[in-house]
């Protein structure tokens, strides 16, 4: 490929990167990644085949979120996140203060057991539905909602489908794992806490009225609980035999929705049209993107960088691999970005602290802006559907605060795991 076709190819993915950022005339995010695909194959920059095998790699996400966005659905029409919601008011006993931090114990234990995108998807709604059964101000348990989801989301390796695209089949074994990354989660949830807390420390002093008594869940509700519950032990029986997550989670979500609409007699044309399917596309254009990209030889450099890097200084490398990896997923997704970093890491064949410097990068990153992860996104598009906005601008501004004190304490801690 030409120096030519290799800007045209660059300037065609900084195009629609900003526009998944941007979203000019409030179009979906989706469309600018999907034309900025169809450009690339259309001005022959990359051949169909290519195309098609990039999008084919996102297929185990694709399953993933299907599953995880039609349990939300369920729930949602079932009553479950009204039911939860009231539990966390009562819970909460008027105290907005302490809703925030029940909301984000619970956004923890969620991303850890079942991925930042079940956050996403599955607790927004509750949170919302929690934030208007107390009076209180949805945004800063809204907020409390989002930077969990990926603050926490390298507890375990199947708490950010990115963990699984960056370490591909070779994801350490559960308890190497935890001895890696369990202190810099700590560091990372922690400190995240801390400075969202005082952010958010004047909208949380008004107080707010307690919830009634939560009517009794239905049927419904209840198959949604346990569908919810049973895709949380799928997933992790899946993680432990190093099994894909996809296709236990589109099943159990799938499974789930025909029970309740099977016991209820009901078509499943409500439920598949309150899907936000659109996810699907943005994911698939991010990942023929990144294949554009990797053909211009940008990838091959990176490892060369890489390597030399590591060679004078692992620590070094680490440092200055996590943070720019860690920026670069808000300018492309950290979805793409860590398949990036993967391919990158393999060619420079990157010693172990430089790969969990790249792990943290990828997963606490995107906490700086709207766009850097699919969980975002995903949370973004909760809202909005409940008639919620949070513009970029607004995002930042908590973002430049949150992300990088606790993206240096994450990667700080990974010295002590050495």
């Amino acid at each position: 490929m030409g120096a030519r076709a290799d800007a045209l190819t660059w300037g065609i993915a900084a195009l629609a990167s900003a526009g998944v950022l941007v979203r000019p005339w409030r179009l979906p995010e989706a469309i600018w990644a999907v034309l900025g695909a169809l450009l690339l194959v259309l001005l022959g920059l990359l051949s169909p085949a290519d195309a098609l095998r990039a999008a084919a790699r996102g297929t185990d996400v694709y399953l993933f979120l299907t599953g995880m966005m039609l349990l939300s659905e369920v729930a949602r029409r079932e009553g479950l996140f009204d039911f939860l919601a009231a539990l966390a008011v009562r819970g909460a006993r008027g105290s907005a203060s302490r809703l925030f931090l029940l909301v984000y114990g619970v956004g923890t234990a969620v991303t850890a057991l079942m991925s930042n995108d079940a956050t996403a998807v599955v607790l927004t709604p509750a949170v919302l539905a929690a934030a208007r059964a107390a009076g209180a101000d949805p945004l800063p348990l809204l907020f409390a909602c989002t930077f969990i989801a990926n603050a926490a989301s390298f507890l375990l390796p199947i708490s950010n489908p990115a963990n699984l695209v960056l370490y591909a089949s070779q994801v350490p074994p559960l308890p190497d794992w935890l001895g890696h990354f369990i202190l810099p989660s700590m560091a990372s949830i922690g400190v995240t806490y801390a400075v969202l807390r005082w952010r958010e420390r004047r909208r949380l002093r008004a107080p707010i009225h307690a919830s009634p008594a939560a009517d009794r869940l239905g049927a419904g509700g209840v198959t949604a609980a346990l569908g919810i519950a049973a895709t949380a032990a799928a997933l992790l029986v899946a993680s432990a035999a190093g099994w894909q997550l996809g296709l236990p989670t589109c099943l159990c979500g799938t499974a789930t929705a025909a029970v309740v609409l099977v016991r209820k007699r009901e078509a499943p044309w409500p439920v598949i049209a309150g899907v936000h399917w659109a996810v699907l596309p943005l994911v698939a254009g991010l990942f023929v993107l990144v294949q554009g990209l990797a053909g211009t030889g940008a990838l091959a450099a990176l490892a060369a960088l890489l390597k030399s890097l590591s060679a004078v200084s692992a620590t070094a490398a680490a440092w200055t691999a996590g943070a720019v990896l860690a920026v670069g997923c808000n300018l492309i997704n950290n979805l793409p970005a860590g398949l990036i970093a993967s391919t990158t890491a393999a060619a420079a064949q990157a010693p172990r602290p430089v790969r969990d410097a790249l792990l943290i990068g990828v997963d606490l990153g995107p906490n700086l802006s709207i766009t850097g992860s699919l969980a975002t996104i995903l949370w973004l598009v909760a809202l909005r559907r409940d008639g919620l906005d949070v513009s970029f601008r607004r995002f930042l501004a908590r973002g430049a605060l949150v992300m990088p004190p606790a993206l240096i304490a994450a990667l700080a801690a990974t010295l002590l795991t050495r």
